[in-house]
């Protein structure tokens, strides 16, 4: 038990501000960043469907109820992007993995001159390959209680 303890204390530090954060990255969770931000510029930006299959493992779960679950749902998102939205970008702004999730917090501009919305991705990774995708959409408003900014 103490070992275990022990263990779990090495991965964390406190920080100034009284929280727990971890301590480092692993190399694995740096190419499990690399791999999502690569999916995201090839598939997303680049709107190309072909590149999106090497992405995904044996299986693919889709947690968004407006996208069909599978690769194959993916695909059709992604033409379907590719149709109505050609000019559309999503721009990463934050980047976090533990262990075999990556969480891109990110700009998307479907039409040029539009705020857009903020989407925080999540994807959970099987030996380097996408398996399972949730997301959370929050159009960016034209007015905001405070001066924060969204990103």
């Amino acid at each position: 038990m103490t070992r275990v303890i022990a263990t779990a204390a090495l991965a964390l530090v406190l920080t100034g501000s009284g929280s727990l954060v971890r301590a480092q990255e692993s190399a694995a969770e740096a190419q499990n960043k690399q791999i999502i931000l690569e999916f995201y510029e090839n598939t997303l930006n680049g709107k190309n469907p072909k590149a999106a299959t090497s992405y995904f493992g044996s299986h693919y779960t889709q947690h968004n109820p407006g996208v069909a679950d599978g690769a194959e749902g993916f695909l059709k998102f992604i033409e379907f992007l590719r149709q109505k939205y050609p000019l559309a970008h999503s721009e990463p702004k934050h980047v976090f993995a533990d262990g075999d999730y990556v969480i891109i917090h990110s700009q998307a501009i479907q039409e040029p001159g539009t705020r857009g919305a903020a989407i925080v991705d999540i994807f959970r990774l099987e030996n380097q390959k996408i398996v399972e995708h949730w997301d959370v959409i929050q159009p960016v408003p034209e007015t905001a209680s405070n001066s924060n900014g969204m990103f």
